[in-house]
């Protein structure tokens, strides 16, 4: 099978088009052939090494985590799908080597779930990390129709998504981007902020006795511009890149694959109030590309592989 991979730790300029052996597919899991695969920032950090005192990696490694496809075959005792089931999933495994820059990637059933029927295949494989960080971060902080909550990088992958399910549970959000983002977030459902010196005094401009609630996404000094803002419960802070957080109180949170939160995901989407707004598509072989767009930091929305 073609497949995107790396010979050694790297970078954007290391990866190449090569052919590797079909994955084996073991008990409980499916191979799926690849539609379209998520590129995250995860995924450039891994290849450079930056992940190494958490994960084992093996090479030639296939980077990769998100994935829209069909199922092409079912491993013993995988009945949860069917050949030519349309599934996407946020596919990490328990070392970092056979991903879903490939024609055909291999998952266990738990890592996945059906492809929401209102998403192309390149805005469903940029749902899963984004959107399952987003969400198991929204339900950490316990958030509610009566709150106001503060979204740092709503414009991005994940503060995208999380706009558009805090919006979805009635929630008030106001979301710090750049200004060129501000049109995009107010389509979503959220008050744009932006982000910089000051952004304590704009915020409280729109919410003048604070906010309930915290999400950062971006990290720097997030965590404490959201402490200070925060009415009350300190443990109704979030973060995603800053470890402080959990010690000043708050929550720092490592994304789960879940399978039930993919369906909740796909349910919002086909109900019409999730969706994706894709930056760019490349194909396969341009993967290199996809990862300099990425590590720019100036994506609204996701970057997909086609394949």
């Amino acid at each position: 099978m073609k497949a995107i991979a790396l010979q050694e730790y790297g970078s954007a300029d290391d990866l190449a088009l090569v052919d590797l052996p079909e994955p084996k597919v073991g008990p409980g899991e499916v191979l799926v052939r690849v539609k379209a695969a998520g590129v995250n920032p995860v995924d450039w950090k891994l290849a450079a090494g930056r992940l190494d005192p958490l994960m084992e990696t093996a090479f030639p490694m296939i980077p990769g985590w998100d994935v829209a496809g069909v199922v092409e075959r079912v491993g013993l005792d995988a009945d949860d799908f069917a050949p030519g089931d349309e599934v996407y999933g946020y596919v990490r495994k328990d070392w970092a080597q056979k991903g879903a820059y490939a024609e055909l990637v291999t998952a266990n059933v738990r890592l996945l779930a059906r492809k929401p029927r209102t998403l192309s295949w390149e805005q469903a494989a940029g749902v899963p990390l984004a959107g399952l960080t987003a969400y198991q971060s929204i339900q950490r902080i316990g958030l509610t129709s009566e709150d106001t909550v503060l979204t740092h990088a709503a414009a991005g992958g994940v503060g995208s998504a999380a706009v558009q399910i805090a919006h979805a549970l009635g929630a008030r959000v106001i979301g710090t981007a750049s200004e060129r983002n501000h049109d995009f977030l107010r389509s979503l459902g959220a008050e744009p902020v932006t982000y910089g010196e000051g952004l304590a005094d704009r915020v409280r401009a729109l919410a003048p006795d604070g906010v309930d609630a915290a999400l950062d996404f971006v990290g720097g000094d997030a965590v404490d511009v959201s402490l200070s803002l925060l009415k009350g419960d300190k443990s109704r802070l979030v973060s995603i890149t800053d470890p402080s957080a959990k010690e000043k109180g708050g929550h720092y949170v490592w994304v789960r694959p879940d399978s039930s939160d993919l369906t909740a995901l796909a349910q919002l989407a086909d109900e019409g109030r999730f969706t994706v707004s894709v930056e760019q598509a490349f194909p396969l072989e341009r993967a290199a590309e996809a990862w300099r767009l990425s590590e720019s930091g100036r994506v609204r929305g996701k970057v997909v592989l086609t394949v």
